[in-house]
Protein backbone atom coordinates (compact mmCIF):
# COMPACT_ATOMS: atom_id res chain seq x y z
CA UNK A 1 0.00 0.00 0.00
CA UNK A 2 1.04 3.48 -0.56
CA UNK A 3 0.07 6.74 0.30
CA UNK A 4 -0.06 10.38 -1.04
CA UNK A 5 0.22 12.92 2.18
CA UNK A 6 0.34 16.54 2.09
CA UNK A 7 3.11 16.62 5.08
CA UNK A 8 5.39 13.92 6.48
CA UNK A 9 6.65 14.79 9.95
CA UNK A 10 9.60 12.73 12.02
CA UNK A 11 10.39 12.63 15.21
CA UNK A 12 13.98 13.51 14.67
CA UNK A 13 16.12 12.15 17.68
CA UNK A 14 16.62 8.28 17.51
CA UNK A 15 14.37 8.88 14.82
CA UNK A 16 16.29 10.26 12.16
CA UNK A 17 19.38 11.45 14.60
CA UNK A 18 21.26 8.75 16.19
CA UNK A 19 20.19 9.41 19.90
CA UNK A 20 22.90 8.33 21.82
CA UNK A 21 22.21 9.84 25.72
CA UNK A 22 22.17 6.13 27.00
CA UNK A 23 25.92 5.84 25.30
CA UNK A 24 26.75 9.56 26.35
CA UNK A 25 25.78 8.48 29.91
CA UNK A 26 27.54 5.27 29.90
CA UNK A 27 30.67 7.01 29.14
CA UNK A 28 30.09 9.36 32.07
CA UNK A 29 29.06 7.15 34.67
CA UNK A 30 31.37 4.47 33.91
CA UNK A 31 33.96 5.20 36.98
CA UNK A 32 30.51 5.78 39.02
CA UNK A 33 28.55 2.67 38.34
CA UNK A 34 29.60 -0.83 38.01
CA UNK A 35 29.14 -2.72 34.80
CA UNK A 36 26.58 -5.50 36.15
CA UNK A 37 24.58 -1.89 37.04
CA UNK A 38 25.27 -0.05 33.75
CA UNK A 39 21.43 -0.99 32.10
CA UNK A 40 19.55 -0.85 35.23
CA UNK A 41 20.75 2.70 35.71
CA UNK A 42 20.17 3.59 31.76
CA UNK A 43 16.78 2.26 31.99
CA UNK A 44 15.96 4.15 34.97
CA UNK A 45 17.52 7.36 33.22
CA UNK A 46 15.69 6.71 30.08
CA UNK A 47 12.09 5.87 32.23
CA UNK A 48 12.50 9.50 33.67
CA UNK A 49 13.13 11.18 30.55
CA UNK A 50 9.31 9.83 29.76
CA UNK A 51 8.08 10.44 33.27
CA UNK A 52 9.32 14.53 33.26
CA UNK A 53 7.78 15.00 30.05
CA UNK A 54 4.19 13.78 30.58
CA UNK A 55 3.46 17.29 33.22
CA UNK A 56 3.57 20.73 32.07
CA UNK A 57 6.54 22.12 29.42
CA UNK A 58 10.09 22.84 31.24
CA UNK A 59 13.05 23.41 29.48
CA UNK A 60 14.71 20.43 28.11
CA UNK A 61 17.73 21.25 29.90
CA UNK A 62 15.68 20.66 33.45
CA UNK A 63 14.22 17.42 31.56
CA UNK A 64 17.87 16.00 31.24
CA UNK A 65 19.42 17.65 34.54
CA UNK A 66 16.23 16.31 36.45
CA UNK A 67 15.59 12.16 34.76
CA UNK A 68 19.55 11.79 35.80
CA UNK A 69 19.62 13.23 38.88
CA UNK A 70 16.75 10.83 39.79
CA UNK A 71 18.55 7.69 38.45
CA UNK A 72 21.27 8.49 40.06
CA UNK A 73 18.94 8.93 43.65
CA UNK A 74 17.28 5.38 42.68
CA UNK A 75 20.72 3.66 42.60
CA UNK A 76 22.39 5.26 45.16
CA UNK A 77 24.78 7.08 42.35
CA UNK A 78 26.74 10.25 43.40
CA UNK A 79 25.51 13.06 41.28
CA UNK A 80 27.38 15.97 40.23
CA UNK A 81 25.77 19.13 38.72
CA UNK A 82 28.45 18.86 35.54
CA UNK A 83 26.88 15.70 34.81
CA UNK A 84 23.73 17.14 33.14
CA UNK A 85 24.99 20.02 31.45
CA UNK A 86 27.69 16.75 29.58
CA UNK A 87 24.86 15.48 28.75
CA UNK A 88 23.06 17.99 27.27
CA UNK A 89 26.38 19.59 25.07
CA UNK A 90 26.49 16.70 23.40
CA UNK A 91 23.15 16.74 21.95
CA UNK A 92 24.27 18.71 19.02
CA UNK A 93 27.23 16.60 18.14
CA UNK A 94 25.03 13.35 17.31
CA UNK A 95 24.87 12.23 13.59
CA UNK A 96 22.20 11.06 12.07
CA UNK A 97 21.59 7.41 11.29
CA UNK A 98 23.13 5.51 8.25
CA UNK A 99 20.90 6.26 4.64
CA UNK A 100 18.91 8.75 6.79
CA UNK A 101 20.48 11.84 4.64
CA UNK A 102 19.62 9.83 1.27
CA UNK A 103 16.38 9.11 1.94
CA UNK A 104 15.77 12.81 3.23
CA UNK A 105 16.58 14.28 -0.09
CA UNK A 106 15.02 11.70 -2.00
CA UNK A 107 11.91 12.16 -0.40
CA UNK A 108 12.30 15.98 -0.23
CA UNK A 109 10.84 17.07 -3.62
CA UNK A 110 7.95 14.91 -3.81
CA UNK A 111 6.36 16.00 -0.25
CA UNK A 112 7.21 18.33 2.26
CA UNK A 113 9.40 17.49 4.64
CA UNK A 114 8.52 18.36 8.59
CA UNK A 115 9.85 17.92 11.83
CA UNK A 116 8.37 17.69 15.25
CA UNK A 117 10.72 17.61 17.79
CA UNK A 118 11.21 17.10 21.49
CA UNK A 119 13.36 19.92 21.45
CA UNK A 120 14.33 23.42 22.01
CA UNK A 121 14.40 26.44 19.39
CA UNK A 122 18.10 26.73 20.11
CA UNK A 123 19.13 23.35 20.04
CA UNK A 124 17.49 21.63 16.70
CA UNK A 125 19.20 23.95 14.36
CA UNK A 126 22.11 21.85 14.74
CA UNK A 127 20.88 18.92 14.56
CA UNK A 128 18.94 19.79 11.42
CA UNK A 129 21.98 21.13 9.70
CA UNK A 130 23.49 17.26 9.67
CA UNK A 131 20.52 15.91 8.24
CA UNK A 132 20.95 18.58 4.67
CA UNK A 133 17.91 18.36 3.02
CA UNK A 134 15.64 20.48 3.14
CA UNK A 135 12.83 21.38 5.14
CA UNK A 136 9.45 22.65 5.13
CA UNK A 137 9.22 23.47 8.78
CA UNK A 138 10.57 22.31 11.74
CA UNK A 139 8.55 22.18 15.41
CA UNK A 140 9.91 22.24 18.81
CA UNK A 141 8.11 21.31 22.42
CA UNK A 142 9.60 24.34 23.24
CA UNK A 143 7.02 26.21 20.70
CA UNK A 144 4.23 24.09 21.28
CA UNK A 145 4.76 24.47 25.40
CA UNK A 146 4.48 20.87 25.32
CA UNK A 147 6.57 17.33 24.94
CA UNK A 148 5.15 14.42 23.17
CA UNK A 149 3.49 12.43 23.82
CA UNK A 150 1.14 15.04 24.79
CA UNK A 151 -1.08 15.52 21.86
CA UNK A 152 -0.92 19.76 22.43
CA UNK A 153 2.50 19.02 20.68
CA UNK A 154 1.02 17.52 17.36
CA UNK A 155 -1.87 19.96 17.92
CA UNK A 156 0.55 22.75 17.31
CA UNK A 157 2.38 21.22 13.88
CA UNK A 158 -1.28 20.89 12.69
CA UNK A 159 -2.26 24.52 13.38
CA UNK A 160 0.90 26.10 12.45
CA UNK A 161 0.88 23.76 8.76
CA UNK A 162 -3.18 24.04 8.59
CA UNK A 163 -3.11 20.36 7.96
CA UNK A 164 -5.63 17.60 9.83
CA UNK A 165 -3.96 14.59 11.06
CA UNK A 166 -5.73 12.96 7.98
CA UNK A 167 -3.72 14.50 5.30
CA UNK A 168 -0.35 13.60 7.09
CA UNK A 169 2.21 10.69 7.61
CA UNK A 170 4.49 10.76 10.87
CA UNK A 171 7.55 8.67 10.89
CA UNK A 172 9.56 7.79 14.30
CA UNK A 173 11.26 4.66 16.09
CA UNK A 174 9.43 5.29 19.24
CA UNK A 175 5.69 4.26 19.64
CA UNK A 176 5.89 5.39 23.27
CA UNK A 177 6.56 9.10 22.24
CA UNK A 178 4.58 9.36 18.68
CA UNK A 179 3.11 6.18 17.16
CA UNK A 180 0.29 5.99 19.33
CA UNK A 181 -0.28 9.43 19.97
CA UNK A 182 -0.37 9.83 16.39
CA UNK A 183 -2.56 6.83 16.11
CA UNK A 184 -5.38 8.11 18.50
CA UNK A 185 -4.72 11.52 16.79
CA UNK A 186 -5.80 10.08 13.38
CA UNK A 187 -3.02 9.94 11.21
CA UNK A 188 -3.55 8.94 7.71
CA UNK A 189 -0.33 6.72 7.41
CA UNK A 190 2.39 5.98 10.52
CA UNK A 191 5.85 4.45 10.09
CA UNK A 192 7.80 2.78 12.95
CA UNK A 193 11.44 2.77 11.69
CA UNK A 194 12.59 -0.27 14.08
CA UNK A 195 15.60 0.62 15.46
CA UNK A 196 15.66 -1.71 18.24
CA UNK A 197 15.40 0.67 21.01
CA UNK A 198 11.83 -0.32 21.58
CA UNK A 199 9.65 -3.41 20.94
CA UNK A 200 7.31 -3.03 18.03
CA UNK A 201 3.09 -3.13 18.96
CA UNK A 202 0.49 -4.28 16.81
CA UNK A 203 -2.72 -3.04 17.19
CA UNK A 204 -1.57 0.77 15.88
CA UNK A 205 -2.12 0.98 11.79
CA UNK A 206 1.69 1.24 11.80
CA UNK A 207 4.14 0.15 8.97
CA UNK A 208 6.93 -1.31 10.42
CA UNK A 209 10.33 -0.76 8.08
CA UNK A 210 13.64 -2.60 9.69
CA UNK A 211 15.38 0.01 7.22
CA UNK A 212 15.02 3.67 6.37
CA UNK A 213 15.40 2.44 3.14
CA UNK A 214 11.98 1.97 2.44
CA UNK A 215 10.19 4.63 3.59
CA UNK A 216 10.37 6.08 0.02
CA UNK A 217 8.39 2.34 -1.34
CA UNK A 218 5.77 3.72 1.20
CA UNK A 219 5.10 6.79 -0.93
CA UNK A 220 5.45 5.32 -4.23
CA UNK A 221 8.94 6.68 -4.81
Amino acid sequence: MTFKPKFISFDCYGTLINFEMGPTANVLFKDRVPTDRMPAFLNSFRAYRLDEVMGEWKPFFDVVENSIRRACKTHGVDYRPSDAAALYDAIPTWQPHPNVVEVLEAIAPHVPLVILSNSMVDLIPASVAHLKAKFHAVYTAEEARAYKPRFQTFEYMFDQLGCPPDQMMHVSSSFRYDLMTASDLGFMAKAYIDRAHEPAREGYGVSRLTDVRQLPGLLGL
